[in-house]
């Protein structure tokens, strides 16, 4: 009897095993499509608000509240596509020609050029660089087929919006709906809590993401003055792609700074190097600097303590942690996962002393 036990034990335990993995597999294969609706949840609580204010403040119907939100949205989409079509036919009408030979020269005169401004200053650049056989893996010649992928990418780009917009659609339109999903997985004992706690999560992290694009406009409009004054090219697109990336917490602003000191010096390419391209770079990274600043001292803690209840150095070490388990994505997501998670915890524990504390302000 003991045996048999066992055997239907072990066999149970094989079988939740394979349906834990076969799930898993499913979400890998369908994993375009979780995206899709995590960005539409995304978007449609980003919309949430402005529904709520056609809805009760201009008496709009449901329906034409949430086409009225919908056209918004896509409007902004257009504006911004529109906004880098410009700049990337420019780049590609360069790099189609195929002069890779001009780049190259370009690129050599600028290393020309810190190479003699460090020289003066009794620094061997030429040598660090030729240690580390840097020139010699730099592939021209992948640019062309970055080109040519390209289509392919818009053409992807194309079909996930319209299933993002597609699925925003009925999020907005029908906000119970992911709440009526998850009501056949809870005892009906539990229904009013979890009710409770959806709308909570709904209007935290509405306020989170909005809070999130007022820390972009922030930063876009910082970093356009600072590229305007010093004559930068396409100032808007360089500042609207650094302030996209300060999504990524702590990475981000990094790779958005590099990315500025870049097409700053690559703009003013055949200039001087010690009278214009350094000076200029110089001053567009005290620029970023400040922007880096105001957004760390102001905008970042004003956006946690108003939106999702949490303290800076809470979130700060929530999103470290959830770098160092799941990268760059987990770093994303981690403000908004926890700030759903404490809710839950909040409604479902609120007796236990932890939960108490961690969740005071909410």
């Amino acid at each position: 009897m003991n045996s048999k036990i066992i055997a239907n034990g072990i066999l149970r335990a094989i079988a939740i095993i394979a349906a834990i993995v076969l799930l898993l597999y499913f979400l890998y294969q369908i994993q375009s499509v979780i995206v899709y609706l995590v960005v539409a949840a995304v978007l449609s609580l980003i919309g949430r608000p402005i529904i709520i204010f056609l809805r009760k403040k201009l008496k709009f119907k449901n329906t034409l509240a949430v086409v009225f939100t919908m056209v918004l949205m896509i409007g902004i989409v257009v504006g911004l596509i529109s906004m880098f079509i410009p700049l990337i036919a420019e780049q590609g009408r360069n790099l189609a020609l195929l002069d890779i030979e001009s780049l190259k020269a370009n690129l050599q005169h600028l290393y020309i050029e810190l190479t003699d401004y460090f020289s003066l200053r009794q620094i061997d650049i030429e040598k660090t660089i030729k240690e580390s056989e840097l020139w010699s893996k730099l592939n021209f010649g992948a640019i062309p087929n970055f080109l040519n992928n390209m289509v392919g990418v818009v053409s992807n780009f194309g079909v996930g919006l319209f299933s993002v917009l597609f699925i925003s659609f009925f999020f907005l339109k029908d906000s119970k709906l992911l709440e009526s999903s998850l009501m056949v997985f809870v005892p009906d004992n539990k229904e009013s809590k979890l009710k409770h706690s959806i709308e909570k999560i709904k209007d935290l992290l509405s306020r989170y993401f909005i809070g999130l694009m007022l820390q972009i406009f922030i930063l876009f409009v910082i970093y356009t003055i600072v590229l305007l004054i010093f004559g930068i090219s396409n100032p808007i697109v360089i500042a609207f792609l650094c302030a996209l990336l300060n999504l990524i917490p702590y990475i981000g602003p990094l790779i958005g700074g590099a990315l500025m000191i870049l097409l700053t010096m690559t703009s003013n390419l055949g200039q001087d190097f010690s009278t214009v391209i350094l000076p200029t770079t110089l001053y567009v990274l005290i620029g970023f600097i400040i922007g880096q600043l105001i957004d760390n001292f102001f905008s970042q803690p004003f956006i946690f303590s108003n939106s999702v209840k949490s303290h800076p150095l809470e979130i700060f070490l929530i999103i470290i942690i959830a770098g160092l388990l799941f990268g760059v994505t987990g770093m994303i997501v981690a403000v908004p996962t926890y700030t759903a998670i404490k809710v839950v915890l909040k409604e479902f524990l609120a007796e236990n002393k932890i939960v108490k504390s961690l969740t005071k302000n909410l």
